[in-house]
């Protein structure tokens, strides 16, 4: 760990623009302050500050990621804190500096127990900083379950999510829920009176369904694509409705096949940049041995053996980020995708952007977009100095 350190001579993405020639100021685990390469010659830094010249490196907001279920042969369906710990330690070699581990649906003892693993391991992490937890299920359609469990779904019972929300101690940051079941409307009222932001996903909903899940704050969308209602000229469905409205905010798994690539380009021709987040939806052998997978095989990402359903993703955020550049779409905007956007719309302060005050959770990636450094609250947790 460094008390202070300036990395300098770099093309800096702070989340909002592009600054080339330019400084990052870090001291503790807060950003001091950005500037350009002038002002940093100019400055008179004392000798105890670390001064790197990174040499026309790309500095940026660590990723964010919002929806990952394991990776680095762990998860969050072992229900054990050793293994969201690895999680979290695996991350930073793929710049992620924070993240939100995903439970799948469960029948309520083990979807408990992968609840309680989460709890116990948060503030514990030597690596990417736990955020919270994001529920996906177990009120979602049985007719768009994609991989998911059909023991574990349930109807909107509003005494089971006040047991799942004390379990979690408060620490539900998202849920993914299907807006077209009955008693919805209770149930997302009470998720709005305790700051959850949800999502409509696994969703068979209509148009008019989806309008009436808005109305009740249903405002960002699972995997858009993927489980739900596709467009049709006369239901515009789940889809329709996230194209239509600006207000909507989704997810877009990055591996270039739950969604081709052409999709995502015309997304952003139809959305705000600022509503559109990269997910990896990453499954437990991610980056692993995948000898380990006797239910699944890979084909860029996970299908389930027995029936061929797409079960997730094998990518990192680093190789969705790679992938959106690949692509065609600007870094300036990748950056957006991946950190800026995720931040915010899960509403977490002091993150995704490059700013002073914020803190200083950045990563490093050379002009081939491989990482140099991963830097979580100012410390060095990848990459030697």
């Amino acid at each position: 760990m460094q008390s202070e350190v300036c990395l300098h001579n770099a093309n800096v993405f702070t989340g909002f623009s592009v600054m080339p020639k330019c400084a990052v100021h870090i001291k503790g685990s807060k950003i001091v302050d950005v500037y350009n390469e002038e002002r940093f010659r100019q400055r008179k830094f004392a000798k105890s500050v670390k001064t790197i010249d990174v040499d026309g490196a790309y500095i940026m907001p660590g990723f964010v990621d919002t929806h990952i279920h394991g990776i680095g042969g762990c998860g969050t369906d072992d229900g054990r804190k050793e293994s969201i710990l690895h999680m979290s330690k695996t991350l930073v070699d793929y710049g992620v500096t924070s993240f939100i581990p995903t439970c799948m649906t469960k029948i309520e003892s083990q979807l408990m127990q992968n609840i309680k693993a989460i709890v116990e391991a948060m503030g514990k992490e030597n690596g990417a900083r736990i955020l919270g937890m994001h529920l996906e299920g177990p009120f979602i359609s049985p007719e768009r379950m994609g991989a998911q469990a059909a023991d574990g779904l349930s109807k909107v019972d509003l005494t089971y999510m006040k047991r799942l929300y004390k379990a979690a101690k408060g620490k539900i940051i998202n849920m993914t829920i299907a807006p077209e079941l009955k008693g919805m409307r209770e149930l997302a009222l009470y998720c709005n009176s305790k700051g959850i932001v949800l999502q409509a996903g696994h969703t068979n909903a209509t148009y008019d369904q989806m309008m009436e899940g808005m109305q009740a704050n249903i405002m960002h969308v699972t995997h858009l694509f993927n489980a739900m209602r596709p467009m049709h000229h006369r239901e515009p469905g789940v889809v329709g409705a996230a194209l239509i409205h600006s207000e909507l905010s989704c997810e877009i798994i990055g591996d270039g096949v739950h969604v081709n690539p052409n999709l995502v380009n015309l997304l952003l021709k139809c959305k705000p940049l600022s509503q559109i987040v990269m997910i990896t939806d990453a499954l437990y052998p991610a980056k692993t041995d995948l000898s380990m997978t006797p239910d699944l095989y890979l084909d860029k990402c996970f299908y389930r053996k027995k029936d061929n359903v797409m079960n997730g993703s094998a990518i990192s955020m680093l190789d969705g980020f790679r992938n959106l550049v690949s692509w065609g779409i600007p870094i300036e905007k990748a950056v957006r995708m991946t950190s800026t956007n995720p931040a915010q719309i899960m509403k977490q302060k002091n993150i995704g952007l490059l700013v002073p005050g914020n803190d200083a959770d950045i990563i490093v990636l050379d002009k081939n977009l491989d990482l140099i450094y991963t830097i979580i609250k100012g410390n060095f947790v990848k990459g030697k100095i």
